[in-house]
């Protein structure tokens, strides 16, 4: 897939769910939503949650930072990539978004937007390391998604804090292109 096919599968999908449990994940199966982001699980649990996903038609992403038991270094990404196989990584470091890009995992970079100094920060990061997409937290901060996209030119995701229809709707017309949300009752919306 290339970056304007991963672009445009946001589009189509502009709710992704983020799950954190076995429940989320039971749930999530058997819902309409696309694109997931697995944020829960260990070395020993993680290619079973992934493949579960994978049977039920999800995109799936791992945030690496959130696996128990797995080094957040070259060869956890490549664990990732090799026995858990999922569609792309979610991750807060830099190191981590260079190597899975080089083994041909989509990426995504999360970074946490607090006052303005983390803003330039962030797309400063964002600029060295070249995702192919952005997670800006919290999602609700439309005033920062404007100004993100007005900078990195990457699909941006807006998640964290996500758990009304009118916020997913204020921060898709603020420029991210999808929201992650754990809430389940937004998983189905009409898109």
């Amino acid at each position: 897939m290339d970056a304007f096919s991963f672009e445009q599968l946001l589009i189509e999908n502009p709710v992704v769910g983020a799950i954190r449990n076995d429940d989320d994940l039971q749930k999530i199966n058997i819902s309409k939503i696309k694109i997931v982001f697995i944020l829960y699980g260990s070395i020993t649990s993680v290619k079973d949650i992934c493949s579960s996903l994978k049977k039920a038609g999800k995109v799936v992403f791992v945030h690496v930072d959130m696996i128990d038991g797995l080094k957040n270094d070259q060869k956890g990404i490549e664990f990732i990539k090799e026995q858990v196989e999922p569609f792309g990584i979610i991750t807060t470091r830099q190191n981590n978004i260079k190597h899975a890009h080089n083994l041909g995992l989509y990426t995504i970079q999360r970074i946490f937007v607090i006052d303005s100094l983390s803003l330039i920060t962030g797309i400063k990061n964002i600029h060295a390391v070249s995702p192919n997409a952005v997670e800006v937290m919290p999602g609700i901060a439309s005033k920062i998604i404007r100004s993100l996209e007005k900078e990195i030119h990457l699909p941006i995701i807006a998640g964290g804090l996500i758990s009304t229809k009118k916020e997913i709707m204020e921060s898709i017309s603020s420029g991210a292109m999808a929201v992650s949300t754990t809430a389940h009752e937004l998983w189905d919306l009409d898109n």
